[in-house]
């Protein structure tokens, strides 16, 4: 008798625990037990800025529960004027220190080594040594690069002699051998970008103006120019050669490979150089290199690949991806299109973007909804879409602010999210992350600017304090665990720490301005009515009608005016409704849900 008292005992012990069971759901709320929200907690103090009742209003629409969970604590509700105000100070101290660094230790030498407190020029001894001759040319380079930073921070007396020195020292009949895209995007950019602060008339940055000023920036821009224009000559595809001495044209010994990003990111800056001079020349030979690559795509996926040989037109990289090798070709194909209006950028744009989509996308559909993984973009072959590694750079960190651009603004969140996780996890960027291992591959950071300027076009696009936030986290960071005695140093090891003894010229370029930018609400960039544009070095140019005209035939046949973009059609085929004005609802919320964002910290090995 007694089995059958304990098989009677185990029967409604079950019948009492189904019965719990089906109850829990109703109590998941109360209780804390749903996985997929956030565990109501005490309400964080409240800040100045958000309409009454906004956040709360928010909350209930964006499904969050109302105390908020840890993302919500650290990340919503306004951020303090005074506290954004220190930051905006912090980051033109961070450029002062560097710039007053480079020219005290190694001015006019190109870069600063911020550890040993001396100037680095080309390394003579070794000409294989890409990694530095690339950059170097023995022309002044961190001084070229930072002139429109000074303007930026509204620092016009030291613009105005920092064009003066530039003037009066800066030569390019040097024995130097260099990269054509970084001698275009770094230094051509960076004069003339000077030379329209100098000569608009409408001085938004302050009195920028040079007494006697003669144009000889925009003239040292065109001997650089015509110094470079040799790399398009001998070439059967009118791709041109990565490199040219700039005294002797190309090297002898020149290799016939070149990456598809360094041949096709020379349009805006050629460009705007031919519409300055009237000169069709240099627009003609960049245009001719883009498109000869975009000829070049895959007929099955239209993908290009990343390393191409000059003359033959096959491609030796196959690799398709949106990082080192690649990434500029597509920011420049929509940034032409933004500058000169030539509708056949913005299609060739349109085009890679869609095949970019159907083959590099990985992850769920949504960033905001739905199930499974984020959104990431993969390296793929070109040719099939198939998966070719499981790594990603810090460079490709870019593309959310390009996503900006064209109003895919929720795709450029998750995106920007998962870069945002990886520097949380490490204070710094990678070269080189894997996805799959969670860990570095290539484990240096050398100060990119990537991931800033990513998180400064989110803020202009949503207005969001999250990316206010983030940028804190950043400008901590490098402060933190890149200041060195003279300046800033490459991390060589995230994990470790450890420093290289080099300042590249685009920390201040690039880095210090996006920074600034990010944490100055008012600056000319933002308030002063001109339309700006940078460029893939951070160099401001004005959108003006001067530039979406030109006076020549050559480039765009007569009479074929569907080829013209008109003024009211700068928008992109992708454009979405999220560039309009931001919801208050949404505003002061996370613009990636919690339970999303604590998925990609999970990914990347944070939780």
């Amino acid at each position: 008798m007694r089995w059958r008292s304990v098989v009677l005992g185990l029967l409604l012990l079950r019948l009492g625990l189904q019965a719990l069971l089906a109850l829990l759901p109703a109590l998941a709320r109360g209780l804390c037990l749903h996985p997929r929200l956030p565990c109501p907690g005490p309400r964080p103090p409240a800040l100045p800025g958000p309409p009454a009742g906004a956040a709360d209003r928010g909350a209930r629409l964006w499904g969050a529960a109302a105390g908020g969970d840890e993302y919500e604590r650290r990340y919503s509700g306004a951020f303090p004027p005074q506290l954004r105000a220190r930051l905006r100070d912090a980051a033109r101290g961070m450029f002062v220190f560097g710039y007053d660094s480079y020219m005290e230790h190694a001015f006019p030498r190109d870069e600063l080594d911020p550890l040993h407190c001396r100037g680095r020029g080309p390394d003579r001894r070794d000409p294989s040594n890409l990694n530095i001759n690339d950059v170097l040319g023995n022309y002044s380079l961190t001084l070229i690069d930072a002139l429109d930073t000074l303007a930026v921070m509204g620092n016009s007396s030291e613009f105005q002699k920092a064009v003066k020195l530039v003037i009066d020292t800066v030569s390019f009949d040097k024995d130097s051998t260099v990269q054509v895209f970084e001698a275009t995007i770094r230094v051509l950019g960076s004069l003339l970008s000077a030379h329209i602060i100098i000569t608009d008339t409408k001085q938004p940055f302050g009195d920028m103006t040079i007494k006697d000023y003669d144009n000889e920036l925009l003239h040292l821009a065109h001997d650089l120019a015509v110094r470079l224009l040799p790399a398009f000559e001998n070439t059967k595809t009118g791709i041109p050669y990565p490199r040219v001495n700039l005294k002797k044209g190309v090297p002898p010994d020149s290799h016939n490979e070149t990456c598809t990003a360094g041949a096709g990111s020379l349009l805006v800056e050629f460009g705007i150089l031919s519409r300055l001079l009237g000169d069709s020349t240099f627009e003609w030979v960049a245009r001719r290199a883009v498109k000869a690559l975009w000829s070049l795509r895959s007929n099955n996926t239209g993908l290009l690949g990343n390393v191409v040989n000059i003359q033959t037109g096959h491609w030796v990289g196959k690799q398709s991806g949106l990082g080192a090798g690649s990434d500029s070709f597509y920011e420049y194909l929509l940034k032409s299109y933004i500058l000169f209006g030539e509708k056949e950028d913005l299609d060739m744009f349109n085009s890679a973007y869609q095949n970019i989509q159907n083959h590099l996308r990985r992850g769920r559909e949504a960033c905001n909804e739905g199930e499974g993984d984020p959104p990431l973009y993969v390296n793929v072959n070109m040719y099939t879409g198939q998966l070719m590694n499981t790594w990603i750079d810090s460079l490709q960190a870019f593309f959310p602010g390009l996503q900006v651009l064209i109003g895919d603004v929720e795709d450029a969140i998750c995106l920007h999210a998962f870069y945002y996780a990886i520097w949380k996890r490490y204070g710094a960027l990678p070269e080189r992350y894997n996805w799959q291992l969670q860990a570095p591959d290539v484990p240096f950071y050398p100060l990119r600017p990537e991931l800033v300027e990513s998180t400064y076009l989110l803020y202009q696009a949503t207005k969001n304090p999250f990316y206010l936030h983030v940028g804190m986290d950043i400008l901590q960071s490098l402060e933190k665990y890149t200041k060195a005695k003279c300046g800033y140093a490459t991390l060589h090891h995230v994990v470790e720490k450890t420093k290289e003894d080099r300042m590249e010229s685009f920390f201040l370029s690039e880095t210090c301005k996006y920074l600034y930018l990010l944490f100055d609400e008012e600056n000319p960039v933002h308030r002063s009515g001109n339309r700006f544009m940078f460029t893939t070095e951070g160099h401001v140019v004005s959108v003006d009608g001067r530039f979406r005209s030109s006076l020549w035939e050559d480039i765009l046949p007569a009479g074929e005016d569907s080829l013209r973009a008109k003024p009211s059609e700068l928008r992109a085929a992708n454009f979405s409704s999220n560039c309009n004005r931001v919801p208050d609802e949404r505003r002061y919320l996370l613009p990636l849900k919690s339970n999303y964002m604590r998925q990609i910290d999970r990914m990347v090995g944070l939780i």
